[in-house]
């Protein structure tokens, strides 16, 4: 069985909207250059290729240029993907600010995800199919986020939550553990929030 969906057939239909496409981009511009982003294109077999934000892509397309990222880079294909994840949050959180409670911070952003978050994106465009999350209350200090998603990029996820922490300015006090393997559809995240 094949770690990433990058190598896995019943992926190739699998589309992914653009703007992910063009935030991935911005990251790869940012942590190194646009040259960077170009030759990770041709590398990757997608040379004169342009994304659009409201295009919809292949999600083969994201996983090429972020293998040939971690071949190039020597970093691992899942520590990029968290990097990317952090990278996305002011993004995110700009694009949605009006499904977001101004009172809320990680505790409660990670608690509605799925309601508010996910929900927004699928209502502003039906094309997009973000992961499913399912957050459950271990007390008040701790929280399992249940990660599905076929494309099996929990390290988005994970990264997305360390990057949540960060825009709250609460690193310090929210310690993310992955407590199952990376490479499953399935990935459970354990936020503790320490005092």
């Amino acid at each position: 069985m094949n770690k990433y969906p990058m190598e896995n057939a019943a992926n190739i239909e699998d589309r992914m909207h653009g703007s992910i496409f063009v935030l991935l981009k911005r990251f790869v511009e940012t942590s190194f250059n646009y040259s960077t982003w170009l030759r990770l294109l041709k590398d990757a077999g997608l040379e004169g290729t342009a994304y659009e934000m409201n295009g919809m892509y292949p999600t083969r397309e994201l996983f090429a240029i972020v293998k040939t990222a971690s071949a190039e880079t020597g970093i691992p294909t899942y520590t990029l993907m968290e990097q990317f994840g952090e990278f996305l949050v002011p993004d995110l959180l700009l694009v949605y600010h009006k499904f977001i409670d101004p009172e809320w911070r990680t505790y409660e952003m990670l608690l509605n995800t799925e309601a508010s978050m996910h929900g927004a994106v699928k209502s502003q465009d039906s094309r997009t199919n973000p992961p499913m999350l399912l957050v459950t209350k271990k007390g008040n200090s701790q929280l399992i986020v249940d990660y599905y998603s076929k494309r099996r990029m929990a390290g988005v996820a994970v990264g997305i939550i360390r990057g949540i922490a960060a825009y709250y300015q609460e690193s310090d006090q929210v310690k993310v553990t992955r407590i199952s393997a990376i490479e499953e559809e399935r990935v459970q995240i354990q936020v503790d929030f320490v005092k």
